[in-house]
């Protein structure tokens, strides 16, 4: 692990949750089990009352609080938003933009999803969501790293994992559109949280009827938030991008047809990751481990 680059997040920041009450805090919120830290890291979200997505995050727990690997941008929305929950929890939310900085690894052979080590000035997690995106490392801010976020982004994209803002609509999306059933990010045997009625609903009725895929890009690279066509008609949209690689948000029956995709002057092939679940009918499109 020392022999790799070590690749800065700069989009990423940290928020502290402490207090007695943080676990049970965070617990009747949250998609994720908030019990479930000891050792381990989980990727969770926080919603709407309707469902939608508002926030994502990566949790671990250190000792006396409980840390949140955060979208930096939208950090004082969810600092907000928390805060309008506290009410009388005994909890203290801290913002540790410039103390704590996020890391990555490209550490293929990283093992166990969500395993946390300590290591020196910080924590070492294997990346909860998917093990093939390596290692997440907590540090001060100003560690030196030289590795290129751009690898790290390409592997990302690559295995379909989306990440915040960037794939997800806030208020808008749905997290089962998004793989955070197969990636670990709802924990389904929970009591309440916010959104869990409808997400449930979701689920188990069926209602699922697009998907975040990765697709390979032949042309120009399009724009996050064009529109991805089939035959003419609008079936998807194009949300984060590297050089000849995107995710996009495709309707199922768009992807089980075989017909070429179109995103303005590129043409689009959508290859689905080995972990993404899709109905039997929309299953034969290339797979990509």
């Amino acid at each position: 692990m020392a022999d790799l680059p070590l690749i800065p997040l700069p989009d990423r920041t940290l928020i502290a949750v402490s207090g007695d009450d943080r676990v049970a805090f965070l617990q009747g919120l949250v998609t994720n089990d908030v019990t479930r830290l000891d050792g381990r890291a989980v990727w969770s979200a926080l919603l709407t009352a309707q469902g939608k997505y508002l926030h994502d995050f990566i949790i671990l727990a250190e000792d006396g609080r409980l840390l949140l690997d955060v979208e930096a941008a939208r950090r004082e929305d969810l600092l907000r938003r928390l805060r309008m929950f506290r009410l009388r929890a005994k909890v203290e939310l801290t913002d540790l933009t410039g103390q704590q900085g996020v890391f990555a690894q490209l550490d293929r052979d990283a093992g166990d999803r969500g395993a946390v080590t300590a290591v020196p000035g910080g924590w070492s997690l294997i990346d909860p969501r998917h093990a093939g995106l390596g290692r997440r490392l907590i540090l001060p801010v100003d560690r030196v790293a030289t590795g290129d976020i751009a690898d790290w982004d390409r592997l990302r994209i690559g295995l379909g994992i989306p990440d915040s803002s960037r794939d997800l609509i806030p208020e808008k999306s749905i997290l089962l559109d998004n793989g955070f059933d197969e990636l670990a990010g709802i924990a389904w045997d929970k009591g309440c949280y916010v959104g869990q009625e409808l997400t449930a609903r979701t689920k188990y009725r069926g209602l699922v009827k697009k998907r975040l895929v990765p697709v390979r890009v032949d042309g120009p690279l399009p724009e996050a938030g064009s529109i991805v066509t089939r035959d003419g008609a609008d079936v998807g949209e194009i949300r984060s991008g590297r050089a000849d690689l995107a995710l996009a948000l495709i309707r199922l029956d768009a992807l089980s047809a075989g017909a070429p995709l179109a995103c303005g002057a590129a043409v689009l092939t959508p290859t689905l990751p080995s972990w993404i679940n899709l109905p039997r009918s929309e299953g034969n499109i290339p797979t990509n481990g």
